[in-house]
């Protein structure tokens, strides 16, 4: 049975990935964690987009283990804001920053913004891969999503999680937070899953 590696020490992010990977548990390919094979090391990210830190880390874990790995990297894009926080997510005020004080500081960056100036994205990249061999050299892959919404003038008011920007994103799709979604809702707009959902296919073709 071939084995995939889902390099993430998110409990939160491992089950989602997970559910958006589970296609592939039908094709005799079982899902592993970094806990399962023992893994407590994090890269450095120093790329400056997602799909670089995503990649940084699926070729750093791969390499690690010698297994096929997936890993993703994503964010919230503010255009107005210079497209930030971008990859500097907890650190964009310059510092290592909790939840509250990030959306203080989103919202403060906005303070009497309106319209278009308040556009947003969730944005996020999926990146497969696989160590070569002698006859095959390594192989990487990726696909890439995102969710079309802006940012409300107070935050949701509900419990952050680690998730301080979806108490300030609203889905422009359904004029409601990103904390307030229904499951149907979620599943239907989450970028993680498309972009799983894409890759799955992909990784088909490599794996068996």
């Amino acid at each position: 049975m071939k084995k995939l590696l889902i390099a993430t020490h998110n409990p939160a992010k491992l089950e989602e990935l997970r559910s958006g990977l589970k296609e592939l548990e039908n094709k005799d390919i079982k899902l592993i964690t970094l806990n399962d094979v023992g893994v407590e090391e994090d890269p450095e990210e120093t790329g400056t987009t997602f799909r670089e830190n995503s990649e940084l880390k699926a070729k750093f874990y791969g390499k690690l283990t010698g297994l096929p790995t997936i890993a993703d990297d994503g964010g919230l894009i503010i255009p107005y804001l210079n497209n930030g926080p971008g990859v500097k997510s907890k650190r964009w005020p310059g510092y290592e920053a909790g939840d509250q004080e990030l959306i203080d500081y989103t919202l403060f960056n906005l303070r009497g913004c309106t319209g278009t100036k308040r556009n947003a994205f969730l944005e996020t990249c999926v990146t497969f891969f696989m160590p070569g061999d002698s006859s095959q050299g390594d192989q990487t892959i990726f696909e890439q999503e995102k969710i079309k919404g802006h940012i409300s003038e107070k935050p949701t008011g509900r419990p952050t999680n680690g998730y301080p920007f979806r108490a300030l994103f609203i889905v422009d799709e359904f004029n409601k937070y990103y904390d307030e979604l229904t499951l149907n809702e979620h599943d239907k707009i989450n970028h993680r899953f498309k972009a799983l959902k894409k890759l799955t296919k992909r990784i088909k073709d490599l794996l068996t």
